[in-house]
């Protein structure tokens, strides 16, 4: 049976993120889809004094309306450097600071390697890194490469993406279930399932545990094994 998972592209987006991806065979991110600043494309939260707090990259004036791989950042690289400076002081006691850090640096500050100015390709970049940093061998793919009609919308387009890439099960986070129809999968020839994810308590210095945070955040608190365990703490349903 193969097994897909389709999300928006988040930057570091927190542990059921990658729950998800690492349970399934392909993962589709989301390419051709609106910008809004309400969503995790460019912003999310790490931990300061023991309270979140949202860090966001700052993205050039453009129109609401246009696609997240249609959004650039902006071409300073001071609001960067502010960010990692933000990491360092949130940070740099942790016990995975020194090896955690380094990634960072190399995913705000922009290498050579791919058109970091564009909004999608810096997100679908550090999704790529941090999936090789932790070993999930599931496939990736950009929306935009499946040969559908990309104007379909919600549940339609999720059942023509899983079609066109002859998926048998199509699996989402729990606490969208009830965006879907399990009946209308079904006369599709899909299975639909539902990933509940299990957030497990981690030591944050000695303050109370604030989950959903970045991935960011275990990664500075955790070794490489222990996050790949908790990648793999979930149920499906």
């Amino acid at each position: 049976m193969k097994t897909i998972a389709i999300m928006q592209p988040y930057f570091l987006p927190y542990i059921g993120y990658w729950q998800l991806m690492s349970s399934v065979d392909l993962f589709i991110v989301y390419d051709n889809i609106q910008y809004t600043k309400k969503g995790w494309f460019n912003r999310n939260q790490i931990l300061m004094n023991g309270k979140p707090l949202m860090f966001t990259i700052p993205l050039q004036k453009d129109s609401d309306y246009l696609d997240v791989c249609q959004r650039f950042i902006v071409d300073d690289i001071k609001p960067r450097t502010k960010i990692l400076n933000q990491l360092k002081n949130a940070y740099s006691k942790a016990p995975m600071f020194s090896e955690t850090y380094p990634l960072m640096h190399q995913l705000f500050k922009l290498d050579e390697l791919y058109d970091g100015k564009n909004l999608f390709e810096f997100i679908y970049n550090s999704i790529l890194k941090i999936k090789e940093k932790f070993n999930i061998k599931t496939e990736i793919i950009k929306s935009s490469l499946i040969n559908i009609d990309h104007s379909l919308k919600s549940q339609d387009k999720v059942i023509a993406l899983c079609k066109a890439v002859n998926a048998n099960r199509y699996i989402n986070m729990i606490n969208g279930a009830g965006l879907y129809s399990s009946e209308d999968f079904n006369k599709a020839g899909l299975k639909l399932s539902f990933l509940k994810q299990h957030i497990t308590e981690y030591k944050q210095f000695n303050n109370d545990f604030v989950p959903y945070l970045s991935i960011l955040d275990m990664m500075m608190f955790n070794d490489k094994q222990t996050v790949i365990n908790m990648m793999n703490e979930y149920t499906l349903h």
